[in-house]
């Protein structure tokens, strides 16, 4: 098998488990823990299971200048901690599929960012990209009815999508500087010490841990215990997918696996559907279609324009 197939495979496994992890982290928010407590456990479990890698097996992901400290401080609270916080409240207060699907504009946001601040050119394309994102959102909202959707959810959503932006504008400009697991590592273990200072983890709600929690969907009546839902969002839902997403940019490209990306939020809708019932009428299908293909279309525009014009 060609390194390349190996990493579509890779990148294929990650949208796979986020998609199934935004099921589950909804089934654990709704059974009581809030979006914070859960981001803070994601982010704890995650750092231990990467440092205790790099201890193992690349010492030198350790290397990091301590100059750099502040802006690095930037990417970790907002790129891991809030990307994670506001995407939890998001899928709490609304469809998985839409939250994922709000929060996946983030191409779109960096293309304004390029435009409007760093007064770069941006391609025809890019704005065909936007135009249809927007109307899809419209769509998708379905503005003319008044707000179907819950407005923190929403708010939460547009707030992810733009965290979601700063993380990948910070983590394209130290991809040139560090090593993936170093960010990792650093990214994961900023959001921890973050979620600690703001909830003490001594004052963790530990009795989520053995709370009984029925699965719904097609195994309704299936009761799971809390710590089996949580430890699946720290493995399923976050370890292995950072590692598929890490393996299949290493064998393919950046590009390749921004595009293959986008497949999380359409099995995310897929799962949703089939597990917890959440469905879209013609209108919203249409519309989530659009951001689907404008966010395509963003993202193969953004890496053709960065391979002609390096920045």
């Amino acid at each position: 098998m060609s390194n390349h197939r190996k990493g579509v495979i890779a990148l294929f496994i990650a949208a796979l488990a986020f998609a199934v992890n935004g099921i589950v982290s909804k089934l654990v928010l709704e059974a009581g823990l809030s979006a914070w407590r859960l981001a803070e456990i994601r982010s704890t479990g995650a750092f231990a299971f990467f440092l205790f890698y790099a201890l193992l097996f690349k010492r030198s992901a350790f290397r990091f200048e301590l100059r750099a400290l502040p802006e690095m401080l930037v990417y970790g609270i907002i790129g891991y901690a809030c990307v994670q916080a506001f995407y939890f409240v998001a899928i709490l207060r609304m469809p998985v599929s839409v939250g994922l699907i709000i929060e996946f504009t983030a191409p779109i946001w960096i293309a304004l960012w390029v435009r409007f601040v760093r007064k770069q050119h941006v391609p025809r394309t890019m704005w065909l990209a936007v135009f249809l994102a927007f109307s899809g959102l419209l769509l998708i909202a379905q503005v003319w009815k008044g707000l179907i959707f819950d407005g923190i959810g929403l708010i939460a959503a547009f707030l992810d999508a733009f965290a979601l932006t700063a993380y990948f504008l910070l983590g394209e400009k130290w991809g040139k500087r560090v090593a993936t697991e170093t960010l990792m590592l650093y990214g994961f273990g900023i959001s921890m010490l973050f979620w600690w200072i703001a909830f003490p983890i001594w004052s963790y709600p530990t009795e989520i841990f053995s709370k009984e929690i029925d699965i719904r969907g097609q195994a309704a009546g299936t009761i799971a215990s809390g710590w089996m839902l949580i430890l699946f969002v720290i493995v399923i839902g976050t370890i292995i997918p950072y590692i598929g997403n890490l393996i299949g940019i290493t064998k393919t490209s950046a590009s390749s696996a921004s595009v293959i990306g986008m497949l999380e939020p359409v099995l995310a809708g897929i799962f949703a559907w089939i597990w917890l019932s959440e469905t879209f009428n013609v209108i919203q299908l249409i519309g989530a279609a659009a951001v689907i293909a404008g966010i395509y279309i963003a993202t193969k525009t953004r890496a053709t324009t960065q391979q002609i014009v390096p920045e």
